[in-house]
């Protein structure tokens, strides 16, 4: 396809693509940490218990700690992820 047939909607620029892809993979990682921290949680540690009254708080806090700790690196899933995907997406 040459630029000329290309439509605006069809042209995709790499640095909006690999923001795409991060914020993709963060997500993901957020996921995955929100996971274990639900884990954690229901195992009954010294946090509280998952039926206890303030357990919708803490799942909300528990969520809002995943998406912070993702978006600041967090475990390095989402890096990982990124650039196993850009270079998937480059061939």
């Amino acid at each position: 396809m040459t630029i000329e047939s290309a439509g605006l909607g069809d042209i995709v620029h790499p640095k909006s693509e690999s923001k795409r892809i991060l914020q993709a993979a963060q997500q993901f990682e957020a996921l995955l940490i929100g996971q274990m921290l639900k884990s954690a949680l229901d195992s009954g540690g010294s946090l509280g218990t998952a039926d206890g009254p303030g357990s919708a708080l803490i799942d909300m806090s528990a969520e809002q700690f995943a998406q912070t700790l993702a978006s600041k690196g967090g475990l390095g899933i989402a890096k990982m992820v990124a650039t196993g995907l850009e270079s998937h997406a480059t061939r």
